[in-house]
């Protein structure tokens, strides 16, 4: 059997997430000498999948939006922005009225990461031994979820996951992910990070990171609690979230403008140790979706195609605003 995996690209969720699908499916579904490939989705301007992509004999979808594809085998989400349109919503709907159809689509919105949700599901309907791999799913909720001690511990990244996170989020090599996978829940993370074609990219990210600190230091300016940053004019768009918040603690929100070959993004985010309400914040996938875009209640993004930049600018603005004016700390 040839399985397709499709995985949120650039980021460590997505890719634990494919890892994780991998070993269950090799383990509990797929006959033996099934063969894996992986092909990265990204949230861009315009159509997200392309169906001619869709070849495997079984394709899967995780951490990622749903498609309606009848290609489409397997699918697993937590994010609350998952359907483009009401049409697609409807679409899973029916798939889980129907046993077959629902016994292989999945989504949960509470879940803090695609891999610890799709490790629920594997071993609590399929019987999949989830011991082996929970160094993996443990990062994998750490990472996705922000539930890290404290900005430093996030933005000065001295776990092997954190590195791993730099790698995959920086990454312009289409072949590197998919190589990196595998590994993924086959070695400890920190075997993963020295493996050679993975180590050697590590110290130039790093010394890119210091200078995005920099940069993000320089071009932000903090007022009634919101963080705004415009480096479009870098190609820097794969950046620590958390830098912001490690410079600008006291922040409930943070949005920033960047700009990479094939989009402008409008990064939404939210201070993960704010002292905020959280009944009070401002659920920033809602906002996110006016413009297109989506996440989760905390955290957001939205693209614009590069020529738009001029409209992403613009909805930046009007974000920035509204945050301010949301301000729960007034004074700060």
């Amino acid at each position: 059997m040839r399985v397709r995996v499709f995985y949120h690209d650039k980021c460590f969720d997505g890719a634990c997430s494919a890892s994780l699908f991998t070993r269950f499916h090799r383990e509990c579904v797929g006959p033996t000498g099934s063969e894996y490939e992986y092909h990265g989705l990204v949230h861009r301007a315009g159509a997200l999948f392309n169906e001619a992509d869709f070849t495997g004999d079984e394709n899967a979808i995780v951490d990622f939006k749903y498609s309606p594809s009848p290609e489409i085998t397997w699918w697993f989400d937590h994010h609350l922005s998952a359907f483009l349109s009401p049409a697609d919503h409807e679409n899973f709907l029916a798939c889980k009225a129907d046993p077959e159809c629902g016994g292989r689509k999945f989504f949960d919105p509470t879940y803090i990461s695609c891999t610890k949700y799709l490790a629920h599901i594997a071993a609590t309907q399929f019987g999949f031994d989830t011991k082996p791999v929970e160094e993996l799913i443990h990062w994998a909720n750490i990472v996705d979820g922000a539930l890290y001690e404290s900005p430093e511990s996030a933005v000065e990244m001295a776990a092997p996951a954190m590195k791993l996170t730099l790698i995959i989020e920086a990454t312009q090599d289409s072949e590197f992910i998919p190589r990196l996978i595998p590994l993924l829940t086959e070695l400890p993370l920190q075997d993963v990070l020295e493996q050679p074609f993975v180590a050697s990219l590590l110290p130039p990210l790093l010394d890119q990171h210091q200078k995005a600190i920099a940069l993000i230091r320089e071009r932000s300016e903090y007022r009634d609690g919101t963080i705004f940053f415009d480096i479009s004019d870098h190609l820097l768009e794969g950046f620590n979230k958390f830098i912001p918040y490690y410079l600008f603690p006291q922040a409930t929100y943070s949005i920033g403008l960047s700009k990479s070959s094939f989009r402008t993004k409008v990064a939404v985010g939210s201070n993960p140790w704010t002292k905020a309400d959280p009944a009070t914040m401002v659920n920033l996938a809602q906002v996110c979706e006016r413009y297109g875009g989506g996440g989760h209640a905390r955290v957001g993004a939205i693209s614009f195609s590069p020529e738009r930049s001029d409209e992403a600018r613009d909805a930046a603005k009007v974000i920035v605003a509204e945050l301010r004016a949301r301000n729960p700390f007034p004074g700060l």
